[in-house]
């Protein structure tokens, strides 16, 4: 075994062993009597979220040490993964034993939870030790980031002839359809083209965690998170064209009727039904067990809905939306909310809701321009008496709360393409510009910030699959899935931070595709469950004691 995956090991055993320790000390604060105290946890926060952001430093660093394992089982573990490996770690490992970032000016050190002496105990274990002196280092970050300018990349095979012929295919349909007009389409706030799309659903993009029979291609997860990160590199709206589908899909998959199935999988799958998601209310942001938009049923068995739904992705070129609506008032918070299946009539410029009851107003935004914002009213619109999901009233939170694992899978990938693409785009630019008469990659501050955002999107990339191979194995996953997309969203926002930075002046300009980037991940931390939203149900769930006893 390689020398550095021995000590990734040994470093692994002591961290976990920390993070033990403090889970005990945030769970002494807010879990005295065993389950959290969800007034405590909401007073604690820094450390109930700090706690949260170490145990996802801890899975990444087992996500990547488990791909440095089949790396080598495969004889494609070289220097460029030995690298990778330890600068990873290396900073990994210091973050989590002196501070740890939550956001730019948020850090989290051992001395909010009272773990200093723990702390010094995983920096002097010998294998910590080793690789904070010689992990992520000057030296080591200067030969990764010359490996990186000479054309290598760590490995991304996956042991999988047809995952890695999707990812091959993927890229090279980014690479010809995608990158060399998505920042025109960004700068027009343009949607993407109906033809791209036309194109995105012959290749299945839209069907591929739906099953077979219903006309998908019947893949799992991990498929998906590839289409969705090799999209991203190209531009995160055209990975984000199937997450609607991905999540109407799995809502119909899992809780519709026969008939639902029957009418609407197919054509999902085939991209002629292009649905949208209608959640998230106006003054309810994540609190949807405050959801007021109504749902009635009238005498002859259809709905109507009135209310008011905002920030809706594609919502006028959308022919189905997947809407929450509140359909027995007398039952608070989650209880009386249900799930409909709403169709509408596809828009166009001239009328973007042409049918009777709905009305859109758009909301323009930084980036993630491709398929636009919008803020929705509702008075009266009428949806088919069939429209409910699965035929049952009261099921919408449970049924929505099931598809929160993919949606923020899906998420995380798009952030590792939208991290991948920061690194392309700093990449070239570095190599191609010169200052003081030799290339910016030759600058040590430029190599240093080359090298971190490969390593740390590496990592993401690793957590991300982690998570979705435990879905495909219909494993509880919130929890992995959670940790994915938090890690994945703040190594974006840097990736792409970092890149406008090595642009210098020209990275502020609309011209250069990296303004388009740094805006596009910007989003990330906010949608499909903010940072902070995100680390309270991590912390919380990893501090429910019956939780925690599952798992093991």
């Amino acid at each position: 075994m390689n020398e550095w995956i021995s000590a990734a090991r040994a470093s692994l055993g002591a961290a976990r062993e920390y993070a033990d320790v403090v889970r005990a000390a945030v769970a002494q604060q807010v879990a005295p009597d065993g389950a959290p105290d969800p007034a405590l946890i909401d007073r604690a926060q820094h450390i109930v979220h700090g706690f949260a952001w170490i145990a996802s430093s801890v899975a990444a660093l087992e996500a990547t040490l488990d791909w440095a394992a089949r790396a080598e089982a495969g004889g494609a573990f070289g220097e460029c993964e030995a690298l990778t490996l330890r600068i990873g770690f290396g900073e990994y490992l210091a973050q989590i034993a002196s501070g740890l970032p939550m956001s730019a000016s948020e850090v989290v050190r051992p001395s909010a939870f009272g773990t200093e002496d723990a702390a010094r105990t995983l920096a002097a274990h010998p294998a910590v030790t080793r690789l904070l002196a010689d992990g992520n280092t000057p030296k080591t970050r200067a030969a990764l980031a010359a490996l990186l300018a000479d054309g290598v990349r760590p490995d991304e095979g996956l042991g999988d002839d047809t995952l890695d012929l999707i990812r091959q295919q993927f890229r090279a349909f980014t690479a010809a359809q995608i990158t060399p007009f998505a920042h025109q389409w960004h700068l027009d706030d343009a949607l993407i083209p109906d033809t791209v799309i036309a194109e995105m659903a012959a290749l299945g993009v839209f069907g591929v965690c739906i099953p077979e029979e219903h006309g998908g291609l019947g893949l799992g997860k991990l498929a998906m998170a590839l289409v969705s990160e090799e999209l991203s590199r190209g531009w995160i709206c055209a990975g984000s064209l199937g997450t609607r589908s991905e999540i109407a899909g799995e809502l119909i998959t899992h809780n519709g009727t026969p008939e639902q199935k029957a009418r609407f999988l197919p054509r999902i799958a085939d991209g002629s039904c292009l649905p949208t998601a209608v959640f998230t209310e106006p003054d309810t942001g994540s609190d949807l067990a405050a959801v007021r938009t109504r749902g009635d049923r009238q005498a002859d068995g259809s709905w109507r809905v009135m209310g008011a739904k905002t920030w809706i992705t594609h919502a006028a070129r959308a022919d189905l939306m997947t809407m929450l609506v509140r359909t027995d008032p007398a039952k608070p918070g989650y209880a009386g909310l249900s799930m409909l299946l709403a169709e509408k009539t596809r828009g166009t410029d001239a009328a973007p809701f042409p049918d009777a009851g709905i009305e859109g107003s758009e909301i323009e935004v930084l980036g993630y321009r491709g398929m636009k914002e919008y803020a929705l009213g509702l008075d009266g619109f009428a949806v088919a008496a069939d429209g409910l999901l699965g035929g049952e009233e009261g099921q919408g939170f449970k049924q929505l709360m099931r598809t929160f694992e993919g949606a923020r899978i899906q998420t995380a990938a798009r952030a590792v393409g939208v991290a991948w693409n920061a690194f392309d785009l700093a990449l070239d630019y570095a190599l191609g510009r010169k200052q003081f008469g030799q290339a910016l990659t030759q600058f040590p501050r430029v190599a240093d910030k080359l090298a971190l955002m490969a390593v740390e999107t590496v990592m993401a990339r690793e957590l991300t699959y982690f998570a979705a191979r435990a879905k495909d194995r219909h494993a509880r996953c919130d929890i992995e899935a959670g940790m994915a997309k938090l890690l994945a969203a703040r190594t974006a926002w840097s990736a792409a931070d970092n890149a406008v930075q090595i642009h210098g002046g020209n990275g502020y300009a609309l011209e250069y595709p990296i303004s388009r980037v740094l805006c596009d991940a910007r989003i990330l931390n906010i949608f499909e469950g903010a940072a902070e939203i995100q680390a309270q149900v991590i912390g919380r769930g990893l501090l429910n004691t019956q939780r925690a006893a599952a798992a093991a």
